[in-house]
């Protein structure tokens, strides 16, 4: 940046943006003084590290956003990373989606369920979980604990509908049919979070002294329910260990970093014992391990319910005071941070950066290992197939539709083997009518090839089609193939490598062969061609059917005047479907939320219209 720009930038707190000559946000950071802060990574002395220096290489330009304070600044930095989701700074999920547990809280009868990713509307999360085997198998057990109904019916105070089974079974309060009211179930799910959140001996005090007053009235079938009850709750209990004699909720960080990445390690503990640890792994590690492990916490803590009273680190943050304000704003409770020296929570850290060190270790040598067999399985199809070089990218296309309507078509992206989802991409087929596979194909890629030769003429922005791939996989036979050759010529890709992958025999068609390539059912190589095939049948699919809903509920209710998205949603999750609609009486459609007599009437009288 020029001298000039740099004088410009105000000496107040704020958030500073960095951008990348494509206008990308590339870092975001946070400032006491925005122009101190910012200088300081262009300063011709400023001696950086490796990855810091990459980063203001290919800074073009700096935005800043001033804030009165600076744990305001903080909570805004922390709001434009989930947001832009920076190259540089460091991200919850790293590569993968966690997967959370979701009380949706907010509605009358909550229920639970896994989710991947959590959102601003009021429900409680917990989680993020590493494991997700491990959280099933908690869920399935709490379910026997806890008879949280499991339907997506959109239920208030007052219904009265036929329950399901589980009601009978015992695995559900039937809130559905009125036989359990608000308060009684809210209770219910309330114990179900405060058993989330380690508090486990109130009720197993609770079930032990139903269970013997059941005995006790010699109710012994609901005794033995409350006994296999209570076997569940152990298992779940069996899960923690007691790590301290204090009764306390404390979440312990450890940190372990090497040229390969680094890793985050946490222990929760509730009440003296540890309930869960999680560890998350990063393979680009940017600046310090205190810039890391500041960065990680403010992403973490924005999206829980519970924050403990007490955090133990490894080592101080630079700006701690400010990170326990922003902690103490969120988790409604004072909030501290600790850097132990000695005694127990010393001894907690050490045990959690031994994890940190422990797992790091652990996952690099198995992405090392998963690395090496992917480079395998690459260079094996490279022989297979004669390719002029490693099929790092390959792009598969597949086509969706039903007897001819709404064809669409699916280009789904690999990367090192590896799906690439922000990559993928979906086209809705004008040119082709009466179900033409082959001109569905042509029109799809010949698409795809345009739009990459634009963006490489143009050089815009935010490229999608580019690079070309290594390898393009068409989902058929001989005549897919050549139907794409045809384009490919057209276009002058006439050296872009492509096959296709016939679904019945799992058979290879390669240009200028007139016999296909057969495979062994067992290789990895075909087991890569099959998942791109997959994959790419699964995307166009799910697009067809979306679009194919999306007509069919417009042709009914949208043109129904006072059905706005709202009571259209509230009408399909209480009815599941426009048919069952149609047969609804008034009274039913009154019970809808949000539905009125006027609303009712219309949808009545625009459902027998539209038949």
């Amino acid at each position: 940046m020029k001298k000039e720009e740099l004088r410009m930038i105000p000496a107040t707190p704020g958030v500073y943006l960095m951008k990348d000559q494509n206008d990308q946000v590339i870092y975001v950071g946070k400032a006491v003084s925005l122009r101190n802060r910012v200088r300081s990574y262009f300063q011709p002395s400023s001696k950086h590290p490796p990855r810091i220096a990459r980063m203001v290489e290919q800074v073009a330009r700096v935005d800043f956003i001033t804030t009165s304070s600076e744990v305001e600044a903080l909570a805004l930095e922390c709001n434009l990373i989930k947001e832009h989701r920076p190259k540089y700074n460091v991200r919850l999920r790293d590569d993968k989606q966690y997967p959370w547990l979701k009380v949706t809280w907010q509605e009358t009868f909550p229920r639970v369920f896994i989710v991947r990713r959590p959102q601003k509307d009021g429900a409680r999360y917990y989680g993020p979980f590493t494991e997700a085997g491990a959280l099933r198998e908690i869920l399935r057990l709490l379910r026997r604990l806890f008879p949280i109904r499991t339907c997506k019916k959109t239920l208030t105070a007052g219904d009265r509908q036929r329950p399901c089974l589980n009601l009978q079974i015992g695995r559900c309060l039937g809130p559905c049919s009125g036989a359990v009211n608000p308060e009684e179930y809210r209770q219910m799910i309330e114990e179900f979070c405060r058993l989330l959140e380690g508090h486990v001996e109130g009720l197993q005090a609770k079930l032990n002294a139903e269970m013997k007053a059941a005995a006790d009235r010699l109710e012994y079938e609901k005794a033995a329910l409350i006994r296999d009850k209570l076997r569940a709750l152990e298992k779940v209990i069996a899960r923690q260990t007691v790590v301290s004699p204090v009764p306390k909720d404390r979440d312990v960080f450890g940190v372990a970093a090497e040229e390969d990445g680094g890793l985050i390690q946490l222990l929760q503990i509730r009440r003296g014992k540890l309930i869960g640890q999680e560890s998350f792994f990063y393979a680009d590690l940017f600046g310090a391990e205190e810039e890391f492990l500041r960065s990680f916490l403010l992403q973490y803590y924005d999206e829980r319910e519970y924050i403990p009273k007490e955090i133990l680190l490894p080592f101080s943050l630079p700006d701690q005071t400010v990170v326990e304000e922003w902690l103490t704003s969120r988790g409604r409770q004072r909030i501290r941070l600790f850097t132990p020296q000695r005694g127990e929570k010393s001894r907690l850290v050490r045990l959690a950066q031994e994890n940190a060190g422990i797992n790091l270790k652990r996952e690099i040598n198995r992405r090392r290992l998963a690395e090496g067999e992917k480079q395998a399985i690459l260079e094996r199809l490279q022989a297979y197939l004669s390719l002029p070089q490693l099929p790092r990218r390959i792009e598969a296309f597949d086509i969706s539709h039903f007897q001819g309507e709404e064809p669409v078509a699916a280009m789904v992206v690999f990367t090192d083997g590896q799906p690439t989802p922000e990559a993928y991409r979906r086209f809705k087929l004008h040119g082709v009518k009466g179900g033409d596979d082959y001109a569905s194909l042509q029109e799809a890629v010949k698409r795809r090839l345009l739009r990459g030769l634009k963006e490489q003429e143009t050089k815009e922005a935010h490229p999608g089609f580019l690079p070309f791939p290594d390898l393009l996989l068409i989902d058929g036979g001989k005549g897919q193939l050549n139907a794409v050759l045809a384009v490919l010529k057209e276009l002058g890709f006439a050296e872009q490598p492509v096959i296709s992958l016939a679904e019945r025999e799992e058979e290879i068609f390669l240009v200028g062969k007139e016999e296909p390539l057969r495979l062994e059912r067992e290789d990895q190589a075909l087991h890569l061609l099959q998942h791109l095939r997959d994959e790419a049948h699964r995307f166009a699919l799910t697009h067809h059917r979306a679009r194919r809903e999306k007509k069919v509920t417009f042709s009914s209710l949208d043109q129904i005047k006072g059905i706005g998205p709202k009571r259209k949603k509230a009408l399909l999750n209480r009815f599941g479907s426009v048919q069952n609609i149609k047969k609804a009486s008034f009274q039913e459609l009154m019970a809808v939320e949000g539905m009125n007599a006027a609303a009712a009437k219309a949808v009545l009288e625009g459902l027998v219209d539209s038949e």
